[in-house]
């Protein structure tokens, strides 16, 4: 079992309690919802207890984003496909799209290779579409332009933390070498 935490930092647990913790936060809402429609661009298909635990599976993966962040994509992205097809029009896009920002940041610093970084971020695209396409709050059309300038500036970001810790450790090599001996005349 502790083979599963190993080389977790504390930030990770973090990161995951907040996803986790507005995801049980938001499916509480979508459970208790009563307002018939009132504000929503879909009225809710279903308001049933069972929708929190297969959310739990969309949100609990970013905690190993270190290891393999394409993994995590993909079961974060398989999670969230099942949920959509389970309880269709819910509420997900305050939870999902924080998420997405957060795996663009991940893809920036963790993934390795233009292949990898490629794949990370098609498949934060199809996670903020199928987000978007099942959502009561938000519509496809209007939200996709958003969510995808959020995913951007936050890949952003995390490339320019990377370059910036590539420089360090650059730096740090170079430090650690002995000096050239010299040649006594």
């Amino acid at each position: 079992m502790n083979a599963i935490f190993k080389g977790l930092r504390p930030l990770d647990y973090v990161l995951a309690a907040l996803a986790t913790g507005g995801g049980v936060y938001l499916m509480h809402e979508n459970m208790t919802y009563t307002g018939h429609g009132q504000g929503l661009v879909h009225p809710l298909s279903t308001t049933t207890a069972a929708m929190l635990p297969v959310f739990l599976a969309v949100t609990v993966p970013i905690l190993w984003r270190r290891r393999n962040i394409l993994a995590v994509i993909g079961v974060t992205l398989a999670a969230l496909i099942l949920h959509v097809v389970l309880f269709g029009w819910v509420t997900r896009c305050g939870v999902v799209l924080p998420l997405s920002f957060a795996l663009a940041y991940a893809v920036a610093r963790f993934a390795r290779g233009r292949r990898d970084h490629l794949i990370g971020l098609a498949g934060i695209l199809l996670f903020q579409v199928v987000t978007l396409t099942r959502d009561s709050s938000a519509s496809l059309l209007g939200a996709l332009p958003i969510a995808v300038a959020g995913g951007a500036i936050f890949y952003g970001i995390g490339r320019f933390v990377q370059v910036m810790v590539n420089k360090k450790a650059i730096k740090q090599a170079r430090d650690e070498q002995p000096a050239p001996a010299t040649v006594a005349a």
